[in-house]
């Protein structure tokens, strides 16, 4: 997120910006992208655009990473990215391929609260329009992804647990792989591995492997914090002359030593009206708990939101979902890392922040390094 230049809205570009690929290149590569999270999906479609192939590994069931949506019987809830900004123009210029998808969240009154959960302020209006993804964030990664799974391109439910030289192209990758039930396969014949996965998983993999030990060292300097997040829904609430529970502002930063960010999910463009709050531990709480049973978790966050929020009822839904790499507190300082004599390259939004668009901009120049 380079760029200071602010857009409040998408604008509109001359269709020749994003209707063809580029011409092929003299060379067609194949590429392994480790991770469908956002900077692995703006990596391998960039480079499908440069005509080379891309084959994305992933080991959840569907593409989105941190911005993972969780569905549940009264909506979904933005477990991880809660919205996104717009600062780059590439990342404008792409946002206009899927027209509509993506609406503004009037989160103009974001609260800022004390540590009893009092209004200390209210922050200032934003600068820059609060972007969402609908019906929920996983849904952009989701429509990007989405050619490459027409293709064959995308495989889900593929953890990849090893990579090595190919023994049949010497100067090429082979990917292992194991599926949810266990079952492995072996992926051959790749130019080049790419890792957008979060930066402790692409350091634990490079060393399993012993590859490419000057990238290793380089991720060594990224630190990247966990979050522990509770979803909260009140179906009850939904009833005449009563639209919503507690307190009257839909975002809140809090100074409380367990939660950092409140959010009602029912008051973002394209969600269901159902009351849903999602709540997002802070940094230094998340780690002193994050090897904790998940039930005591929860109890201990259910009990923060009542006192931040005033909200006694008990909710009808309650999960909680822990992230080991949530929010970068030292990024590496550039867009991403490429070791060209190993032919391994690595990229996330931990590479220049914590923001959506920061993982975009990563895998965006990753790729265009090797087109």
């Amino acid at each position: 997120m380079t760029s200071s230049r602010s857009h409040s809205r998408f604008r509109t570009r001359d269709a020749a910006d994003h209707a063809a690929p580029s011409p092929q290149p003299s060379s067609v590569r194949r590429f392994a992208v480790i991770g469908a999270g956002m900077a692995g999906i703006a990596c391998a479609r960039t480079l499908v655009q440069a005509g080379h192939a891309a084959v994305v590994f992933e080991q959840a069931e569907r593409p989105g990473g941190r911005t993972a949506t969780v569905d549940s019987p009264f909506g979904g809830f933005d477990a991880g990215a809660q919205y996104f900004t717009v600062r780059d123009d590439r990342f404008a210029r792409a946002l206009e391929t899927v027209p509509g998808l993506c609406r503004p969240w009037s989160a103009t009154t974001v609260r800022v609260l004390d540590s009893a959960g009092r209004v200390a302020a209210a922050a200032p209006p934003p600068r820059e329009p609060h972007w969402v993804a609908t019906p929920g964030m996983q849904s952009l990664v989701g429509a990007w992804a989405e050619p490459l799974a027409r293709a064959g391109q995308l495989l889900a439910g593929a953890r990849v647990t090893h990579i090595a030289r190919d023994p049949l192209q010497p100067t090429g990758w082979q990917l292992r792989t194991q599926a949810p039930d266990g079952a492995q396969h072996v992926h051959a014949g790749f130019d080049a591995v790419l890792l957008a996965l979060p930066a402790s998983e692409a350091l634990a993999l490079l060393r399993s492997c012993g590859l490419a030990p000057a990238l290793a060292k380089a991720l060594e300097t990224v630190e990247v914090a966990p979050c522990w997040t509770l979803m909260l829904a009140y179906p009850h609430a939904v009833q005449p002359g009563l639209t919503t529970l507690g307190p009257q502002w839909n975002a809140a930063r809090s100074t409380h030593h367990r939660i950092a960010w409140l959010a009602r999910e029912s008051s973002k463009p394209g969600r269901s009206g159902v009351e849903r709050w999602t709540v997002q531990a802070s940094p230094a709480w998340s780690a002193e708990h994050l090897d904790d049973a998940p039930e005591r978790v929860k109890a201990k966050l259910l009990k923060a939101f009542a006192e931040v929020t005033g909200v006694r009822a008990a909710p009808v839904h309650a999960e909680v979902l822990r992230w080991r790499d949530a929010q970068t507190a030292r990024p590496l300082g550039r867009s991403h890392l490429w070791d060209a004599g190993a032919g391994i390259g690595l990229a996330g939004d931990w590479c220049l922040g914590h923001r959506v668009e920061d993982a975009f901009v990563s895998g965006l120049e990753l790729a265009l390094a090797l087109a």
